[in-house]
């Protein structure tokens, strides 16, 4: 027997003839390839998230939220305590010189201040989830300001200045990596 015989049951299969069996064209098994699965990561882990897909908040943009957060909140309730503390000195003391006004109202301006920068600081970790570059941005500036605070506060001698110097570093060095800037400069339909 040899291979070249059409009638050999063991030879290579030869061409479906038209008409038994199979429609004319395409081969079952043939074609075009399944598209691989669509992984939630990219293409390849680490990589860029498939067109459409939603990409997941990068775990360092997740930690200066929560630093964010932890942040704004106390400084609101120490600028609320001092702003409280600086008016009840005027009242309490009775003084109606220049300087325990002066002083009285420095003290409630700092409070002020302490307040904006909390709520600045809580409108930032707000709009993490779905703000744009400018929300790093402001994020990276009120990480600065933080810090500067904090290096103010340690010249002068306070020890818990080191945990916002600290703080206000992770902040800018959080939001100054690149998954961090592809999280903000991602595309939102």
């Amino acid at each position: 027997m040899s291979f070249g015989d059409p009638n050999n049951p063991y030879g290579p299969p030869q061409g479906q003839q038209p008409g038994y069996g199979q429609p004319q064209g395409q081969q079952p098994g043939y074609g075009y390839p399944a598209a691989p699965p669509v992984s939630p990561y990219g293409a390849y882990p680490g990589g860029p998230a498939p067109y459409g897909a939603p990409m997941p908040m990068p775990g360092t943009v997740k930690a200066a939220r929560v630093m964010l957060w932890i942040m704004g909140i106390l400084q609101i309730l120490v600028g609320i305590i001092a702003a409280f503390a600086g008016s009840m000195l005027v009242n309490e003391a009775g003084l109606d010189s220049t300087a325990s006004a002066t002083a009285t109202g420095v003290i409630v301006i700092i409070g002020l201040i302490g307040v904006a920068l909390g709520v600045w600081g809580v409108i930032i970790a707000a709009k993490c989830a779905n703000g744009g570059n400018g929300i790093r941005i402001s994020g990276i500036v009120y990480g600065s300001l933080v810090t500067a605070g904090g290096l103010a506060n340690m010249a002068q001698g306070q020890g818990a200045s080191v945990v916002a110097l600290v703080l206000g570093i992770l902040i800018i060095v959080f939001f100054s990596k690149a998954d961090a800037a592809a999280w903000f400069k991602r595309p939102r339909f």
